[in-house]
């Protein structure tokens, strides 16, 4: 596991810029956190890492919001208020999981049996007045997401 310290809001969005070079065009993040953690704040930095210029909303209400970045696919999904995991099915998860995309799964367990096993695990818990961001590889490819991760962090410190 893989454990950073962020300080503020600024420095979550900087963090989720820095995973978002190193993600890969495919897979499923977890993310989970109490509410108001900054999981969709490290999404936001996320998506705007890649170049995304517009609002990143938070997907509370809508469940999903779609984004297509230079040829590539994310879906945001937030399931905190998901009633049933079988909505999934309707709102088109075999579709993405089909096709070349990412999945950014916010309170994955509203889905547990349903949705897609991960690749990353990302837990954010607070700490102080900043907060704790922890990163559990839990395939080959979340992996080497962690890997390179680490590697773009000790080159940045050089």
């Amino acid at each position: 596991m893989l454990r950073f310290h962020i300080a503020n809001d600024q420095a979550m969005r900087d963090f989720g810029a820095r995973l978002a070079r190193v993600a890969p065009a495919r897979g499923v993040i977890y993310l989970t956190g109490e509410l108001g953690a900054g999981k969709t704040t490290l999404v936001r930095g996320f998506l705007q890492g890649l170049g995304y210029e517009s609002a990143v909303k938070s997907p509370t209400y809508t469940l999903v919001e779609h984004y297509r970045i230079a040829d590539r696919e994310f879906y945001h999904l937030d399931l905190y208020r998901l009633a049933d995991p079988e909505e999934l099915e309707f709102l088109g998860l075999r579709d993405w999981l089909e096709g070349e995309a990412l999945l950014l799964i916010e309170w994955p367990a509203m889905a547990e049996g349903v949705a897609p096993d991960a690749d990353l695990e990302i837990v954010i818990e607070y700490s102080g007045s900043g907060r704790d961001v922890m990163l559990r590889a839990v395939s080959a490819q979340g992996r080497q997401m962690v890997d390179r991760l680490q590697g773009d962090i000790k080159e940045s410190t050089r």
